[in-house]
């Protein structure tokens, strides 16, 4: 350990303020998960308010994800560079003033816009958590810090979804939908006004450089495969729309052309371009990458599925939800503790399996059923789903992490995350080719009571595609190490610091 090391862990050992500094960023990241999975499920609410379209209702979910994902790795190195306070309370500051926005939407393209600033702004405050955490806290408690971490990040999976309804459903002072977002402004205030007070702030030990080129380019190309893909039904697939998503492939290719140069120029690129060459990185990267778009795909369907189709309220979808909320933080904590030390890779290729299984099962339901299901009978299917999921989103990263050399964990991990929210962007940008693309809205509008089997059978056929992706996933995994290595903590530079992953779900955005 350097003497650098040493002071800090001394000087963390002996702050009786860090547990208030570890209360605030863990508050902060459940607000930013909450506030993901909070929005599905008020979708149609906001869908009826405002008269958006099926393409902004699709934005309004894939913005944020899209802005997220391009903002990750920056967000993460300008907390290295000017200091991982401040950049946790701008991008909380940012998160906090978006909320307000999205709340006093007036319209779609306002909601969409403030949603793109809040998938932007968290992209600056989530990087710091962890960061803070490590510099924050001596190694010997970091394993029950994250620990504490990893639950509080299960128990904003579950309750988003059942805080939006009863949000929604109770129609605050007639607001409807708004109070998914206002809420968010107490709690943002707080963490400011508390994190100026009690986080220590920390940098990078040598100086860095940022990719502004490289980051430009991975946004232009993220939205000329995304937009396209949005817009592309309700615009009858235009000539320009191919074109933009052909061009994108040209981009990514510009991409690493530049990060090649940008590593031999001054060893700062944005992604790191070497950790391709590790098999089970780059096969990990690809599951990371295709389990994004499934969710993608599943989440928003879902509760198009329920609302629209079959007509429930938004609480009777959101407790319909809550078994599998509930199988995934089983099967992950069982995962991680007991089946991944024992069977390895088998686990995550059993959890693809699973899901598979648990999409058939409600492809089944669903069809049989039809618009007269009941929630009870939805259970087995989400029951299964959850704890395929469960056995995927919680090893995937110290799998994917494995063999990745110790002075690249940091850049690996931003770049894991990263991948997994271009994934539901893409997944989302999907929705309008395997959900709405087998709805007639001519037949819609001349038969409304068709509605309900319109909206099952495209429902039907997006489960059928999210099987076909993960069966896809199934096979990739086995590049995957047969039995992941254990990380330990710590690392090189201040880019590096953070060895332990956030283990975020995809969902979460």
């Amino acid at each position: 350990m350097s003497a650098h090391d040493a002071a800090t862990e001394a000087a963390a050992a002996g702050d009786k303020r860090r547990w208030i500094a570890l209360a605030i960023v863990m508050t902060a990241a459940f607000m930013d998960l909450v506030d993901a999975t909070i929005v599905n499920i008020a979708i149609p609410s906001i869908e009826k308010d405002l008269g958006a379209s099926f393409g902004a209702i699709q934005w309004i979910t894939a913005g944020y994800a899209l802005a997220f994902a391009a903002g990750l790795i920056t967000g993460g190195r300008l907390g290295d560079i000017y200091g991982r306070k401040r950049l946790f309370l701008l991008g909380t500051a940012g998160f906090t003033l978006a909320s307000a926005l999205c709340g006093f939407a007036a319209n779609q393209e306002m909601l969409v816009g403030s949603r793109l600033l809040q998938g932007a702004a968290a992209a600056m405050m989530v990087p710091q958590v962890l960061s803070i955490i490590h510099v924050t806290f001596p190694a010997h408690e970091r394993g029950k810090v994250f620990g504490m971490f990893g639950a509080i990040i299960g128990l904003g999976a579950v309750s988003g979804p059942l805080l939006g309804a009863l949000l929604t459903q109770w129609n605050i002072a007639g607001l409807e939908w708004r109070p998914i977002f206002l809420i968010n402004l107490p709690v943002g205030v707080a963490a400011i006004l508390l994190g100026r007070k009690f986080i220590t702030e920390s940098k990078a030990p040598k100086a860095l450089k940022l990719d502004m080129v490289g980051v430009l380019l991975v946004t232009a190309a993220l939205l000329m495969l995304v937009y396209p893909l949005t817009r592309g039904r309700e615009l009858d697939w235009p000539l320009w729309g191919h074109l933009m998503m052909a061009g994108s492939l040209l981009v990514f290719g510009a991409l690493v052309a530049y990060e090649k140069y940008k590593t031999k120029k001054d060893g700062s690129p944005l992604v790191e371009l070497s950790l391709f060459k590790v098999k089970s990185f780059a096969a990990g990267i690809a599951v990371q990458l295709t389990f994004g778009v499934v969710l993608g795909i599943f989440f928003l369907v879902w509760t198009l599925y329920m609302q629209i189709g079959l007509g429930w309220t938004p609480l009777k979808a959101g407790l319909t939800g809550v078994p599998f909320s509930i199988s995934v933080s089983v099967a992950a904590g069982m995962s991680v503790q007991k089946l991944v030390p024992r069977f390895g890779r088998k686990v995550l290729q059993a959890g693809a399996l699973t899901m598979i299984a648990g999409l058939l099962l409600y492809l089944f339901e669903a069809g049989r059923y039809g618009t007269g299901i009941h929630p009870w009978q939805m259970i087995p299917p989400l029951v299964v789903m959850g704890l395929g999921m469960g056995l995927i989103v919680a090893p995937l990263t110290d799998a994917v992490l494995s063999e990745v050399p110790k002075e690249h964990a940091g850049s690996a991990s931003g770049l894991i995350n990263t991948t997994g929210q271009m994934g539901n962007a893409l997944g989302l940008g999907l929705v309008s080719v395997v959900f709405f693309g087998t709805i007639d809205d001519t037949k819609l509008a001349q038969a409304p009571s068709e509605v309900g089997a319109a909206f099952t059978d495209a429902f039907q056929n997006s489960l059928g595609w999210a099987a076909g992706v993960l069966a896809l996933i199934f096979l990739v995994m086995f590049a995957l190490p047969a039995k992941p290595k254990q990380h330990l903590e710590g690392g090189g530079d201040g880019a590096d610091e953070a060895v332990t992953v956030e283990k975020e779900p995809v969902l979460a955005h």
